[in-house]
């Protein structure tokens, strides 16, 4: 049988979780924090199973869950959106992203994004007839030269794709780029904008810019969110994904034939918890924390911290250490010296290696301690 993904293989990401069980080593690469919840969530849990919450949820979602969002929306952005028909939660955002290219890509379509990328657009892109069209973020400041992207657009050109914090690089966006994005749009009024913002209260530097900020870029847009990353809950993977209504519906019906619907319980817990709760506010000050603790620990070391404005990941610059490919690098200091990562060219779709590997820091103050101990041994 002929393979639809040929060059596609086991993800970094598992295959690093695996070494690091295999050898018993710190994990920093895999995304997911080793920390318990809010007891809170977990009473909601109970709360839903008590009232027999488990049978199929509606196929966009509990509507007390989409509203308990758009309320949040609102206090965020002031900005209203419908949610009957302009939110739809997804199995995680990865299935709200895939949803939402499905919706609008087709055969022949072109689809910009930003290297380094998340590893799971270029495949869907492909998956659903279009090219992905791989543009670079300048190193090591990983921002967007906007005039390549402007060089880059054609009449094929469909979508382009926006990760804001991101991920791996943790950059952040300022008004400018929004305003960027607004030109071409203007411009280019049959191009839609597909915005990854799932580490949206996780940015240290200035205030979020999402594309939901402006009325244009609205209408024009899919942005997706994680419930894993606000609250802790990756395994749950449940996210949402906000559109205008015309939009809403052509990714509905991607989402009803892909997964339906979404685990009812855990949508029960999370509307009470949203509506009774603002525990979302508490993200950024406990992860500006844990940031503080790994970079200052890492001062101590050869590492070289790259900035890091965004997300729970901080990339460092192994060059003073050793001259090894990022991969094998990575590895190495997995087996040897007890600490996983994540090396940053798999994200690059020319394997681009600047000496640069990624460490998750959404981790319990002890485990980055003991981690830093590690690493100041290399």
């Amino acid at each position: 049988m002929e393979s639809k993904l040929p060059d596609i293989g086991t993800t970094i990401f598992s295959v690093m979780s695996a070494l690091a069980n295999e050898v018993d080593a710190i994990n920093l690469s895999q995304g997911f924090p080793d920390f318990p919840i809010d007891s809170k969530l977990k009473d909601f849990v109970q709360d839903a199973l008590q009232k027999e919450q488990v049978q199929y949820a509606p196929m966009p979602g509990r509507l007390d869950l989409r509203q308990a969002i758009a309320d949040k929306i609102f206090v965020q952005h002031g900005v209203v959106i419908n949610p009957e028909n302009e939110i739809t939660i997804s199995a995680g955002a990865t299935q709200g992203i895939y949803s939402s290219i499905a919706a609008v890509v087709g055969k022949g379509d072109e689809v910009i994004l930003f290297d380094p990328s998340y590893d799971c657009y270029d495949p869907t892109i492909r998956l659903h007839g279009g090219k992905a069209v791989h543009l670079k973020l300048k190193f090591p400041s990983f921002s967007i030269d906007w005039q390549e992207v402007n060089d880059a657009i054609n009449e094929n050109t469909k979508m382009i794709v926006v990760n804001n914090p991101h991920n791996p690089a943790g950059a952040v966006w300022n008004k400018e780029d929004l305003v960027e994005l607004e030109k071409i749009c203007e411009k280019h009024p049959s191009i839609f904008i597909l915005s990854d913002e799932v580490y949206e209260h996780i940015q240290f530097n200035g205030e979020h810019q999402s594309v939901l900020k402006s009325e244009l870029l609205r209408q024009r847009s899919f942005v997706t969110y994680s419930f894993g990353k606000t609250f802790h809950v990756t395994g749950w993977k449940i996210g949402y994904t906000v559109a205008p209504r015309q939009l809403t519906e052509e990714l509905r019906k991607m989402h009803q034939f892909n997964v339906f619907c979404v685990n009812n319980t855990m949508q029960y817990a999370l509307a009470n918890y949203l509506n009774q709760t603002e525990s979302w506010k508490e993200v950024l000050p406990l992860y500006s924390a844990k940031r503080s603790l790994f970079l200052d620990g890492l001062k101590a070391s050869k590492f070289d911290a790259l900035e890091c404005s965004g997300t729970y990941f901080c990339l460092a610059d192994y060059s003073a250490i050793s001259d090894e490919n990022d991969v094998d690098f990575a590895k190495r200091m997995t087996r040897e010296f007890g600490v996983a990562s994540i090396p940053v060219s798999v994200f690059y779709q020319d394997n681009t290696d600047n000496k640069v590997v990624r460490f998750c820091f959404a981790k319990q103050d002890e485990t980055l301690q003991e981690a830093i101990d590690l690493l100041c041994k290399i």
